[in-house]
């Protein structure tokens, strides 16, 4: 696989839960560090993803933004 995008994290899935249309994939990237992305459950079940696989969460962002009340 290539990809342009730099931050590219190596992790093992640790859970993927199933929604109507979307799904919750987390990914441990080591250290403690566990990243979720939301995606089509379409693309969860044409991935094969399932705890245990070894996947890569590529963030790929413009901006972060972070508030408070």
């Amino acid at each position: 696989m290539k990809l342009s995008a730099r931050n590219q994290l190596q992790g093992k899935i640790v859970e993927v839960k199933k929604g109507v249309t979307t799904a919750h994939v987390r990914i441990d990237v080591g250290g403690g560090q566990l990243i979720t992305a939301s995606i089509t459950n379409e693309s969860v079940d044409e991935l094969n993803l399932e705890v245990g696989k070894t996947a890569y969460a590529i963030v790929k962002a413009t901006s972060v933004m972070v508030a408070v009340d």
